[in-house]
């Protein structure tokens, strides 16, 4: 398995699954499920940061390579396991993908039970911001400049801190203000990859990022590979990368050739200060690696003869191989 920086538990209990013989596709729900539950990571589900109206809004997908079937729900509220409703979708609907009420319509007609995804220490944590920027949090008024004011310094800023702390305490790096994210290979051959957030903070309500979309965020292919993302969705969404990247590898190109091409289609947009995008690949091999748009990030990887993650340090293109 690989995942983002934030997987480590659900991976845990995730290989477990896949030990015992498990399938790729239930590994991979599991481990989103877990950190989904985890209101200590305010990037996925239970806890995760709200828009900017405060409303939590949870998108998801999930994808079997074998069969190339998939589901994803986005802006879904009221609801928490969003990765189990994406999984819905693919199986017992017709569609891949269902947004707000229809998805959360879904969720009730399937037994999910509703679920307030709001912690008094995420609400804390939104309105800290509003007061950092000097706004007040209302529903009216220029909503485009307000999430413009309180998304863009974000990431940069954010990363700044994180680093400090990290390198005061030793602990590992995780950035908050992404995404979580999946690929597993089972005993079977078998690939899946599931992706899950609730998006990026006081983000104009109703926006949609890269991890439901697939193939921007996550697509998954038995016969040439599996790609998921984190970071800033639009990046992904613009150049297809998940996508993208599979196809370099269809095309012959080495997993690590591949992952170089889809950075630059990246390298390539205009990109604003803080953003950057995160990638994590699978061959149907088992190779592995993660990427990046910047320096400094890392990935979880594991097999079934280890017992905790490890840390694995993510590509990154230098000034020659960006040309």
């Amino acid at each position: 398995m690989v995942a983002s920086e934030n997987g480590r538990h659900g991976m845990v209990a995730a290989m477990e699954l896949l030990r015992q013989g498990g399938t790729a596709l239930d590994a991979v729900e599991l481990a989103c499920r877990i950190v989904e539950d985890d209101p200590s990571d305010q990037s996925v589900g239970y806890g995760g940061l709200p828009n900017v109206l405060g409303e939590v809004e949870l998108d998801a997908s999930i994808m079997e390579g074998r069969t190339l079937r998939a589901g994803a729900v986005a802006g879904v509220q009221g609801y928490g396991r969003a990765i189990t409703l994406a999984r819905k979708v693919m199986e017992e609907t017709p569609h891949v993908l269902l947004v707000a009420r229809g998805a959360e319509r879904l969720a009730a007609e399937t037994g999910e039970v509703p679920q307030d995804q709001h912690t008094g220490e995420t609400m804390q944590r939104w309105q800290a911001r509003f007061a950092e920027r000097g706004v007040e949090p209302a529903p009216h008024g220029n909503l485009r400049q307000v999430a413009r004011l309180l998304t863009r310094p974000l990431n940069l800023q954010d990363n700044a801190n994180r680093a400090v702390d990290s390198a005061v305490t030793k602990e590992p790096r995780v950035d908050t203000h992404g995404t979580v994210n999946f690929i597993a290979l089972d005993r079977y051959g078998d690939l899946a990859s599931a992706v899950s957030t609730s998006g990026l903070g006081w983000k104009y309500p109703g926006r949609v990022g890269d991890s439901p979309l697939i193939g921007a965020g996550n697509y998954c292919d038995n016969r040439y590979g599996a790609v998921a993302c984190t970071g800033m969705g639009e990046l992904a969404i613009r150049v297809s990368t998940a996508r993208s990247l599979v196809l370099y590898l269809k095309m012959g190109m080495s997993l690590t050739e591949a992952g170089y091409e889809a950075l630059r289609d990246l390298m390539d947009l205009d990109a604003g200060a803080g953003q950057y995008m995160n990638i994590v690949a699978m061959t149907p091999r088992g190779e592995c690696a993660g990427f990046s748009t910047v320096a400094g990030k890392r990935y979880l990887r594991m097999t079934a003869s280890m017992e905790e993650p490890e840390l694995v340090d993510r590509i990154m293109l230098d000034h020659g191989q960006a040309e």
